[in-house]
């Protein structure tokens, strides 16, 4: 096997392994230039734990993770492994269609996913499922739900399990967890083959300070800043990345297409984008050290994704990236030949917090807070948008979704019903987080399977089916999808009605002859009878889904599939429906052919 890593500040790198008693004088690591350190260990294969030591400028010894190892052990044990990630493909033609294929159009909806306690094997000690295991069971899942894609939270090495994997070691090694390299190489195959996307977490942001990772990794501050003002991230005491060095920019940028090129990945969610682009996040005045212009901008973290989602870009047709960016900078998802930053897609935390804020109110109240509702009209054609209800959303005491709603239970579950559908109703793509679809009363617990047993109970079995519906009508019909990123795609029917608590929607499709698809949602909890709404086409308009329908648990107030458009002026237009708004409901209504 050869070895090599990038120390330029280290007076001498050896290899230490199993084969050689872990005895640092066996094989010794030659310097190449460039700061480049090699060794060729002969008789050694798959399987091999090994480690590097390091004796740093000042003599200190480190044995250190390999930052290019493609395999860990387990946690707690931290050495690497090599592996030579050998795997027989079978998903060309996803990877063809993916390539030729135009995300802004085509509709997404996401399954996000945390594999620890996604399911569970509680008759062997509640063990995590293995990637093998999870492959049939999450692909039936998903695609039973009706999703597009699976997001697998950080599946990179961690050594503490309840970080999430967002504090990586191994950037280059799937972790131990759940199994060797190979069985995450076929989930994503199998789920290519199952006609679904994936997307895995990224973090490129920052990384933990354990012994055996990147901190101080040839006895200098090699991967973070010299500046503890500007090394340390003041929310997660973690270190961040010194993106002006371009070894650093190299080992991040060879990091991106490692996961997309070897594991087939389709898109890379990057988190916590807007801690990167801001020298002063989370940090008061005189705590942070100005870039060269005096400004608070990362000049090193901009070019950086620039460079990142421009090759990216021109080399792999098809793959998407996708930014958690809180903080409102400017064209993130636009070109990097404007200004951009490049990414395909922007997660809209904002209209997540409004529309929870929204619906954590009692419906009486709502009326005097509709513009939590109407406000992202303002924005939403600014940026490639992904409507996001997270694991951040159930999670670190917020509880869970459906709980969070006020009301007794049948109210709680018509209001996530009618979260969905909303969700569904606005242009952008969307993103579910693991268990929601069950309505699950308590918060997530990454230590504990989902619990689906509620699966058993016909009120949450019918939450799941509207979700599964919601998601099959997005893929059917154009315009919930074809026009996510467009304005001409969206309309309001009406969205001044904030004492009945209405919204009226109208989409459109981007292909010729494509049927607008209407979309009218009852935030209160009786049923408004004879509400009218202005309509652009005579003829009958048919209820496509009504997410009060019995088989999801609802009362079952709806308009008998269903009505014609009268005569008869409203919201500006010359036609329009009488219709039955059901409680805590929404109707998607199309014109019949």
């Amino acid at each position: 096997m050869s070895f090599a890593v990038w120390a330029p500040n280290a007076r001498t790198v050896s290899v230490l392994g199993d084969w050689n008693g872990w005895d640092e004088r066996r094989n010794v690591m030659l310097p190449r230039g460039g700061g480049i350190w090699e060794a060729f260990v002969p008789g050694i294969g798959d399987g091999a734990a090994y480690k590097l030591r390091l004796v740093g400028p000042d003599r200190s010894r480190a044995d250190k993770a390999d930052p290019f190892a493609f395999r860990s052990e387990l946690p707690p044990r931290t050495a690497s492994v090599v592996s030579a990630l050998g795997h027989e493909w079978g998903d060309a033609a996803w990877l063809e269609q993916r390539a030729a294929g135009d995300a802004a159009r085509e509709p997404w909806s996401i399954y996000e996913v945390h594999l620890g306690s996604w399911r569970r094997v509680p008759e062997e000690g509640d063990r995590f499922l293995s990637y093998r295991e999870a492959a049939p069971l999450l692909a039936a899942h998903a695609r039973s739900l009706g999703f597009t894609h699976v997001e697998l939270m950080p599946v990179m090495e961690h050594p503490f399990y309840g970080s999430w994997g967002y504090q990586t070691t191994g950037y280059f090694a799937p972790t131990a967890r759940y199994g060797p390299p190979e069985d995450l190489m076929y989930l994503i195959d199998h789920l290519h083959q199952q006609g679904l996307g994936v997307i895995l977490d990224w973090v490129p942001s920052h990384f933990p300070d354990d012994a055996h990772g990147l901190a101080y990794f040839d006895g200098t501050h090699l991967y973070e800043h010299d500046d503890r003002r500007q090394r340390i991230h003041p929310d997660w005491k973690s270190h961040i990345f010194n993106y002006d060095r371009h070894e650093v920019r190299s080992f991040l940028l060879s990091n991106a297409r490692f996961w997309i090129e070897r594991y087939h990945a389709d898109a890379l969610r990057v988190d916590a984008v807007a801690s990167m682009l801001r020298l002063d996040y989370s940090r008061p005045p005189g705590t942070w050290v100005p870039n060269r212009f005096g400004g608070n901008e990362n000049l090193g973290a901009i070019e950086f994704l620039r460079l990142l989602n421009a090759h990216l870009a021109a080399e792999l047709p098809g793959v998407v990236t996708i930014a958690e960016e809180s903080h409102a900078w400017p064209q993130v998802t636009g070109p990097v030949h404007t200004g951009g930053l490049g990414f395909g897609m922007k997660w809209d935390l904002g209209w997540m917090h409004d529309t929870l804020d929204h619906l954590r109110r009692d419906p009486v109240h709502r009326r005097w807070h509709h513009g939590e509702l109407t406000f992202r009209t303002m924005y939403a054609h600014t940026e490639r948008f992904v409507l996001p209800l997270s694991h951040d959303e159930v999670s670190q005491g917020k509880g869970s979704l459906v709980d969070r709603f006020p009301g007794d239970a049948w109210q709680k579950l018509a209001t996530l019903r009618l979260l969905f559908a909303y969700q569904q109703a606005q242009p952008g793509k969307k993103l579910v987080f693991q268990g929601s679809e069950l309505a699950q009363w308590r918060e997530w617990n990454h230590d504990a399977s989902l619990d689906w047993h509620l699966l058993d109970d016909p009120a949450h079995a019918g939450v799941a089916r509207c979700l599964a519906d919601l998601n099959r009508l997005l893929r059917s019909e154009p315009a919930l999808h074809e026009r996510d990123f467009d304005p001409a795609g969206f309309e309001w029917a009406d969205h001044r009605d904030a004492e009945h608590g209405v919204l009226g929607i109208l989409r459109h499709a981007a292909s010729p002859g494509g049927a607008p698809v209407l979309i009218v949602l009852n935030f209160t909890p009786v049923v408004q009878h004879d509400y009218r709404l202005g309509v652009p086409h005579g003829g009958h308009w048919r209820e496509v889904l009504n997410t009060d329908a019995r088989e999801y648990g609802g009362s079952g107030a709806g308009n008998a599939g269903g009505v014609d458009a009268e005569a008869v002026p409203a919201h500006g237009r010359d036609r329009s429906l009488r219709l039955v708004l059901p409680p805590l409901g929404a109707l998607f209504l199309r014109p019949a052919p």
